[in-house]
């Protein structure tokens, strides 16, 4: 068994011992000895050659079991003269100015690196038995993933017992990673390699520092043995579904990432399935037209972790008068287009399946590959037309929606208000949340999504432009908007009682709600974000083109009309979401108040599902000893479900086992959550903040000395230094999020980050 040394001695213990790869050669200097420039250079050229070279640290405070500091010493790269050499050598001699046996090293730089990247041989978030490299093959430098560098970083999760073979050219490193393993006999290495061609170098190896507890291995394999089997199952032929196969994902449709999160607790889980996608979802695709699922469940979880079956989504925005031989035709195709574009998956309903009929639904039908007829094509057209024009006339499906949604509030009322028992006040509440609450929200939604695709498609169509588009949207009257307005213009009471119901985690009975903890979540005034100076008015030539072309288009509407539904559909979805919340949040607040006296605690609350509450009211038992049974199997699944990783879209049950991690999956560090304002670097004023950086540089390790409450990068992998430094601080982080969402992120006040459930939330 070998033991790590510092950097330099560790490499070159390694460079007769190992048999998987290639340790470069080295020349090793204390840093406490005199250095002479011209005797070193000769060294130098005897030992490395002609050069570029690379001089690295190796400090004895580097690398150690408890303690990594990454790139917290300096590396200088391509060194190329004698002189280049002597400044690189004391530069990085400078910056260990420490005290202990300190060293440096020099080796060849690679030129014309393939591959260069960082296996951990854990998990080291959840303890989770996989191999997790993050690498980077389009840049050839050897320090894109460590620096954060790198734009178009890769992350591959592959189990450690997987019976799927790596892809290459990793099998190499899989090998490196085992023979390491066992020279130092332990399963938690951190290990930087690069490939030059077929060849294999190590660069180094330390211990990985490990917060979590290693998983079982044993344990694991069996669990990822009984969810691969689950969805062979699952993807078979169903004699009640249109579609070969079936794929699932954590974003498409009713959105559980984003909603819940990946891994939420199974009260949030179980609270979700019971108000939406076990029943009610079904209801309301059946009312609005489209194919009737209802004894289909939306969601299924693996062991906790939530996934939306894409094919009985897909069939659920199939029309109901479709042919069979159609229906099928369209759900297999809608899953091939998901399968082949996976970076799709959150826009199933824009990019991949076509549920309503807009002003530009030929260019949407030109999707469809050349195995759909012209009779399939008009058929879908008409059937499309008959659907949306049930929904949007002047008396249509919404408005029954709307009017449903003003009666919950004074039902919900009346049994908050009643002497019912605390048990079943919640099944009542939940009950009418269902009935007049999320089945309304859920039509109102499509009602809304239908709306917005109208008016894109004015836009696409040339009646309308953006900043038309853009001026409309900007004068709906939404929740949110009134929101900014209230805070700045009510008395706290008044913005509490209206608003005091609403929490960041809509679903998580430890997110405290807003008249809970309302001066932390506005610890400063909040304004509207949103500065409409330009009014919506149609010219008398759009609404004359309009009229033409909503009678070509045979909509059962006019050009008022139109509008109104659009301004309507929209609004009432962000109402309905309110008002139901609401009921959500009063629900919530009675378990934590049945557990309070019970002696339980919001915490383990959090483990309950909510059947084995709701249950209680139908039978006779100990409601108590109903908890606590309910709690500890909820802890038992929890252990397991903070273990494994998946892929966000599964469309092959080897995926269990080996899968990459798409473009848009930023990095979360640790399993926490924090919610704090930001701070933009660079700036000072970061301290309790969360900072955010554009690109993951160990240059910002002063940060951590600042007890930041978070850290958000723009760019960098799972295995950059800051995501290696965030884990040792145990520090809610966020590495790589990309341009797009970093634009998002630093133009808001405040942020929740809730690493677990891998969620970030505007506040």
């Amino acid at each position: 068994m070998l033991s790590f040394k510092s950097k330099a001695l560790t490499l070159l213990e390694l460079q007769d011992k190992l048999t998987s790869a290639t340790v470069l050669p080295m020349l090793v200097l204390n840093t406490n000895d005199k250095f002479d420039c011209e005797q070193i250079y000769v060294q130098t050229i005897n030992k490395l050659g002609c050069g570029p070279y690379i001089v690295r640290s190796s400090s004895c405070n580097e690398d150690t079991a408890n303690c990594s500091n990454a790139g917290k010493f300096l590396s200088i790269a391509n060194v190329q003269s004698k002189d280049e050499l002597y400044e690189a050598i004391e530069q990085v001699k400078q910056s260990m100015d420490i005290k202990g046996e300190n060293y440096l090293f020099i080796q060849p730089y690679l030129n014309n690196v393939d591959i260069c990247g960082v296996v951990f041989t854990l998990e080291p978030n959840t303890g989770g038995n996989y191999y997790v490299l993050n690498y980077d093959d389009t840049t050839g430098s050897t320090s894109s993933v460590t620096d954060g560098s790198g734009r178009n970083l890769k992350t591959l999760y592959h189990y450690k017992q997987s019976p799927i073979d790596i892809c290459e050219p990793f099998s190499s490193l899989l090998k490196l990673c085992a023979e390491l393993e066992s020279l130092y006999e332990i399963a938690n290495l951190d290990i930087e390699f690069a490939y030059v061609g077929s060849k294999l170098y190590l660069l180094q190896v330390r211990p990985l520092v490990m917060r979590q507890k290693i998983f079982d291995l044993n344990t694991q394999t069996k669990i990822l043995g009984h969810i691969e089997n689950k969805i062979k199952q699952q993807s078979q032929p169903h004699p009640n579904l249109y579609g070969s196969y079936a794929i699932y994902g954590v974003m498409p449709d009713w959105n559980p990432a984003e909603m819940i999160g990946i891994r939420p607790k199974p009260l949030a889980l179980s609270l979700y399935k019971e108000i939406i996608t076990n029943g009610v979802w079904a209801y309301q695709r059946d009312n609005y037209g489209y194919q009737n699922l209802r004894s289909f469940a939306l969601m299924l979880d693996f062991y906790g972790m939530p996934y939306i079956d894409a094919r009985i989504s897909f069939n659920s925005f199939v029309p109901k008068n479709l042919p069979d031989d159609l229906s099928q035709k369209l759900v297999n195709f809608y899953l091939d287009r998901l399968k082949s574009n996976p970076h799709l998956h959150d826009k199933i309903e824009f990019e991949i399946a076509i549920t309503c009929y807009s002003f530009d639904i030929d260019s949407k039908l030109q999707r469809l590959d050349k195995s759909f007829t012209h009779d399939d094509l008009a058929n879908l057209k008409q059937s499309l037309l008959k659907l949306t024009n049930s929904i949007i006339k002047s008396n249509g499906l919404w408005t029954v929606d709307r009017s449903k949604v003003e009666l919950l509030s004074n039902k919900a009322l009346s049994i908050l208000q009643s002497s019912l028992p605390v048990s079943e006040k919640i099944y009542w509440l939940l009950e009418y949340c269902k009935r007049y609450g999320t089945l309304p929200f859920a039509g109102l939604a499509r009602a809304a999504f239908i709306a917005v695709e109208l008016l894109r498609s004015l836009v696409c169509v040339g009646i309308l432009s953006e900043s038309d588009k853009d001026a409309f949207m900007g004068e709906l009257s939404t929740v949110a908007k009134n929101m900014s307005h209230d805070y700045s213009t009510l008395s706290k009471q008044s913005f509490y009682k209206k608003y005091g119901h609403l929490r960041p985690g809509t679903y998580d009975i430890c997110s405290m709600r807003y008249d809970h903890k309302g001066d932390e979540y506005f610890a400063n005034s909040i304004e509207s974000s949103i500065k409409n100076t330009t009014k919506f008015k149609l010219s008398l030539e759009q609404i004359a083109s309009l009229d033409r072309l909503i009678n070509e288009h045979h909509l059962d509407t006019d050009v008022l009309s139109l509008f109104n539904f659009i301004k309507g559909a929209i609004e009432g979805r962000e109402l309905a979401k309110f008002v139901f919340t609401k009921t959500l949040s009063d629900v919530i607040e009675l378990i934590a108040q049945l557990g309070e006296e019970y002696g339980l605690s919001r915490e383990e609350l959090s483990y309950v599902d909510i059947r084995a509450l709701l249950d209680t009211n139908s039978s006779i038992c100990d409601i108590k000893q109903c908890l606590l049974e309910s709690i500890a199997q909820g802890k038992a699944q929890d252990k397991i479900l903070t273990s494994i990783c998946l892929p966000p879209l599964i469309y092959s049950s080897d995926q269990v086992y080996s899968f990459s991690l798409q473009d848009d999956s930023p990095n979360f560090i640790t399993q926490k959550s924090v919610t704090a304002p930001i701070a933009l670097l660079p700036c000072s004023d970061i301290s309790g903040k969360i900072a955010l950086i554009n690109g993951a540089d160990p240059g910002y390790d002063w940060i951590f000395a600042h007890n930041i409450a978070g850290l958000i990068t723009a760019y960098g992998g799972a295995n950059s230094h800051m995501s290696i430094r965030a884990a040792e601080f145990e520090l809610p982080a966020v590495i790589g999020v990309g341009e797009k969402l970093f634009n998002k992120y630093k133009n808001a006040k405040a942020l929740k980050i809730d690493c677990r459930n891998k969620q970030i939330s505007l506040l």
